[in-house]
């Protein structure tokens, strides 16, 4: 039984929240430099070029590359073999929120209730998933998730008959209502299966996954392929001003379900698409 100190757990997210914030991943910056090659149109260039340009004075000045600096999404494989000592882990992920947040001068967007609307001045609590794994490891991944994009997120309860064809349906629907309002070029993330609320957080995981990954299900791969090309068709572009590049990936990530539900749902981000992920 391996032991990890929840200190150690603490200033890992501290400091993952601050490099999330401050620092795209590099498969998100290749499909960045891609779509920018790839525009058709000329203000829609300009304005990726304006992204890219953000995202070099974000990191040389340690300047949040949005100002919305989310929600703080937590995932955590937790190896079977671990004994985290000194502290609660809960406890522990929203203290390293905490200060990630505050001593990284990040802003506080958390209230501590929906409708009474108190902000808690320092991000917590987190929305924090947990997993089981086999191993003495703990993997943790941090996606900081903003509010203009996850707004426009949607779940659809669909029947098994609606097949592949109901779930494209769905996912170009929920894109094409999103418009300019999740600040594309985004990435969308689609969750397929499961329940109602395991398919929402299949979508919300899809979103973490590297650009570069590919599923190994064939039909998954063909999927994600012909609805990146279809979404780029619509024709919002970037900020919404029109182009070919509306959307920089889409991601989808499949479970089993029930023979009666096909649940579907779709987690849009823009392209501040942050995440960092750690192994201790």
């Amino acid at each position: 039984m391996r032991e990890i100190q929840c200190c150690e757990i603490i200033e890992t997210i501290k400091e993952m929240c601050i490099e999330a914030n401050h620092f795209l991943s590099s498969d998100m910056k290749q499909a960045l430099d891609t779509a920018v090659a790839k525009e058709e149109s000329p203000l829609g260039k300009q304005i990726l070029n304006q992204l890219e340009e953000n995202l070099e004075i974000a990191a040389n000045d340690m300047i949040p590359i949005c100002q919305d600096t989310g929600m703080a999404v937590i995932f955590i494989k937790v190896g079977q073999d671990v004994h985290v000592i000194d502290g609660n882990l809960t406890e522990a992920v929203n203290e390293g929120v905490r200060r990630g947040y505050t001593e990284g001068f990040l802003r506080k967007s958390v209230v501590n209730d929906p409708i009474l609307r108190e902000n808690t001045k320092d991000n917590t609590p987190a929305v924090i998933h947990y997993e089981i794994v086999e191993g003495d490891k703990i993997e943790i991944t941090v996606a900081p998730k903003g509010f203009g994009s996850e707004n426009m997120s949607r779940i659809f309860m669909l029947k098994p008959a609606d097949g592949i064809e109901g779930v494209k349906n769905a996912v170009l629907t929920a894109v094409s209502d999103a418009g300019p309002n999740a600040c594309p070029p985004m990435v969308v993330g689609v969750g397929i299966g499961g329940t109602f609320e395991k398919c929402a957080i299949l979508a919300k995981k899809a979103l973490t996954r590297n650009l570069n990954q590919k599923p190994e299900v064939e039909y998954v791969r063909e999927l994600e392929e012909e609805l990146l090309e279809k979404i780029n068709r619509l024709g919002i572009g970037p900020g919404g001003l029109g182009g070919s590049r509306t959307a920089l990936a889409v991601n989808v990530e499949t479970y089993p379900t029930h023979i009666a539900g096909l649940p579907v749902a779709v987690n849009i981000c823009c392209h501040v698409n942050r995440h960092v992920t750690r192994i201790i």
